[in-house]
């Protein structure tokens, strides 16, 4: 695919704590990151997805491209939460024109919200294995109000947003392009700020999405309430590979009662998992977003799920411009997965 302005995207990670940018080319030997940038947003501004100061943010947002001296102005963003659903349904099979003009009422009975209150996108997948008559289809919908509410937000940024994913589609593109499955069963799992994004793949087919509020904002808390420090200071404390060494106990216990917390859901979600489909076994869990630096929490998961637990890296099979620092690649590649995972998406894509 040509790099130009036609099909040129900047991916737009907007996170609840963290922003992050990444322009990513198509070049003929494959992928290269030409840049990437992170800035830190004051806590609060954005809350489970909730846009609390639109201006404070669009205000980041611009001193983030500002930075990095960004000219492009299209951007993929993406969403996540409550106020989005992804399910995997089966419909008479069908034409795609013909399921577009049917899909909401196929839809209603799976969308806990009022069909008019939100935005539907589907994908065919293929043939249900079960009943030839039928067709599975991969379906997306989220809140029109929060969809607009991000429109509006990257807008006033002075931007236009092109692309409108989901959080885990762009944790599974990234992990597609780095680590080429070959049939296994994956965990992905994102633990941000305030959200955890869990997509279970059955060889490259995602068979369970599911986002739930929990995330580092719950050890940050503590830690203030426990030390008085502040919240940057209490991300300091465990936001490394150092952070079995802390000097407080009461720290530690906070942090493992927290992960073991994040470990029980997960859990959920494989029993899950594993009730549909008994015969299979999910070996590996790849963790993503900064509460996969937690040493103890990576410990914990692989005792708890039986599984091998490793970190994303999103730039393994990208190249890298000499300019960047690869110690610092390094240490945010975790944080950089949906980002990374958005700059690779296209203007006409799907």
């Amino acid at each position: 695919m040509v790099f130009g302005k036609k099909t040129y995207l900047v991916g737009l990670d907007i996170g609840s704590r963290t922003l992050k940018l990444a322009e990513v080319e198509d070049k003929k030997k494959g992928w290269n990151l030409n840049k990437f940038g992170m800035i830190d947003i004051v806590p609060g501004l954005i809350e489970e997805g909730n846009i609390r100061n639109p201006e404070a943010v669009a205000d980041s947002i611009r001193q983030l491209f500002k930075i990095h001296k960004i000219k492009e102005n299209n951007v993929a963003i993406s969403v996540g939460g409550y106020s989005t659903i992804v399910k995997n349904i089966s419909v008479p099979t069908m034409e795609e024109d013909q399921l577009q003009e049917t899909i909401h009422f196929e839809a209603e009975q799976y969308i806990p919200f009022d069909i008019n209150d939100v935005r539907i996108d589907f994908q065919i997948i293929g043939e249900n294995e079960t009943n030839p008559n039928q067709m599975n289809v991969l379906l997306v919908a989220a809140k029109k109000e929060m969809v607009n509410d991000y429109v509006n937000l990257v807008q006033l940024a002075g931007l236009t947003p092109c692309i409108i994913d989901v959080d885990a589609f762009a944790l599974q593109n990234i992990y597609e392009i780095n680590y080429h499955p070959e049939g296994e069963n994956v965990a992905l799992i994102d633990i941000g700020a305030n959200k955890t994004t869990l997509n279970i793949l059955k060889g490259n087919y995602s068979v369970f999405m599911r986002d739930v509020s929990l995330g580092c904002q719950q050890i940050n808390l503590k830690i203030v309430s426990m030390t008085g420090c502040s919240i940057e200071e209490a991300e300091q404390l465990y936001s490394n590979e150092d952070a079995d060494n802390l000097s407080s106990k009461e720290v530690i216990e906070v942090i493992a009662t927290v992960a073991s917390d994040w470990c029980t859901e997960i859990r959920r979600a494989l029993d899950f998992f594993y009730s549909t489909y008994p015969d299979d076994q999910i070996r590996r869990i790849i963790l993503s977003g900064g509460g996969a630096r937690i040493k103890k929490f990576r410990q914990l998961l692989a005792v708890e799920t039986s599984s091998e637990v490793e970190i994303i890296n999103p730039f393994e099979s990208i190249s890298v411009d000499s300019g960047f620092d690869t110690n610092y690649l390094e240490q945010i590649a975790p944080q950089a997965a949906i980002c990374m995972g958005l700059a690779i998406r296209r203007i006409n894509d799907k």
